[in-house]
């Protein structure tokens, strides 16, 4: 069997596109091997032994894959797994930065990567710290797994905050009746049916999905009490009323440690650990090369409201979703 596996949906795109203008296309071989490889996006001169792991979470965060264009995406909490049990595997990671650029996600997703973050911690035995560096944004499931790091650093220009569940749902029930549409389920019980967009939700229906909201908010209260030992509940409970929060605004309520970018992050981690040279290095699939500290951080979809969002094609749902995220409106 060859090494490597035909990039067919990449060539039947380039057919596609053949007659937009005179174009150059180059096509490169894919390896089948998959396997996460390691590249190096930052190092000191000279012997460098010593390793910084930076991991990427970003995007839309969900416990499904995201698809591509060119293909069925990655699955953002195995991605996240495979990534930290590589740098656990290695020796020489000393440190793990996540770098964390994202509006958020579903309840579960968003708490699977914070139990990954914390297994990673107990594997390591604790002696390998872990920093979270918030990016653009890092609101809401994205802050949710920014608390399981050892210290949270936010970019002088981040947004992050948004602590709190929505569960989003629709109605076209009124659409419905103008056009003579009716719907009529058959249940084997009154509540089976709850969150139907196809009719106005009912009283009994909105007390218990409350309920369940507020189950999902406890824990976040708890998990961000957890990781700001500093702040009590009752503060937490204060001021986390789903808005975000500036980077300074953060700092100010004890959301975050320190305002700073990448380079001083790694600077301060090579002091504190008493490492000399380090090189700083992530872990991508074959063809996923990053040139340099910065490359690939951001998520590629559009910005709204001051964020960048990866919308996954599965994406609006009708169905009713718990979701730590932010900018609901636009699901």
């Amino acid at each position: 069997m060859s090494r490597f596996a035909p990039p067919v949906a990449l060539i039947t795109a380039l057919v596609v596109v053949a007659g937009c203008g005179p174009m150059a296309y180059k096509i490169t071989p894919v390896p089948a091997d998959q396997t996460l490889e390691e590249s190096v996006v930052l190092k000191d001169k000279g012997l460098a032994l010593s390793k910084i792991a930076l991991i990427d979470i970003e995007g839309v965060i969900m416990d499904a894959r995201k698809p591509h264009l060119f293909g069925e995406g990655e699955h953002p909490v195995s991605l996240l797994t495979e990534k930290l049990d590589k740098a656990a595997s290695d020796s020489m990671v000393k440190a793990v930065i996540l770098r964390i650029n994202s509006p958020g996600g579903t309840v579960t997703a968003s708490d699977l990567m914070y139990n990954e973050v914390k297994h990673f911690k107990q594997v390591t035995g604790g002696k390998r710290p872990v920093v979270a560096v918030l990016m653009d944004v890092a609101a809401s499931g994205g802050y949710y797994i920014a608390c399981s790091a050892d210290e949270i650093v936010a970019h002088p220009t981040t947004v992050t905050g948004s602590i709190g569940v929505i569960m989003q749902m629709v109605n076209f029930s009124d659409t419905m009746n103008k056009i003579g549409v009716s719907a009529d389920a058959i249940t084997s019980g009154k509540m089976k049916d709850a969150g139907s967009p196809l009719r106005k939700m009912k009283a009994e229906e909105r007390e218990v999905f409350k309920k369940m909201v507020d189950q999902f908010y406890d824990r976040f209260v708890d998990v961000v009490a957890a990781g700001r030992p500093k702040l009590t509940k009752a503060r937490i409970r204060e001021v986390a009323d789903g808005r975000v929060y500036s980077a300074g605004q953060a700092l100010e309520l004890g959301f975050v440690d320190r305002i700073d970018d990448l380079r001083g992050t790694v600077g301060v981690l090579k002091k504190q650990l008493g490492l000399g040279r380090v090189q700083v290095v992530t872990y991508d699939r074959p063809l996923g090369w990053k040139p340099n500290l910065y490359a690939a951080a951001p998520g590629n979809g559009p910005q709204v409201n001051l964020i960048n969002v990866n919308l996954p094609q599965t994406w609006p749902r009708t169905t009713p979703q718990f979701l730590y995220l932010w900018a609901p409106e636009l699901f």
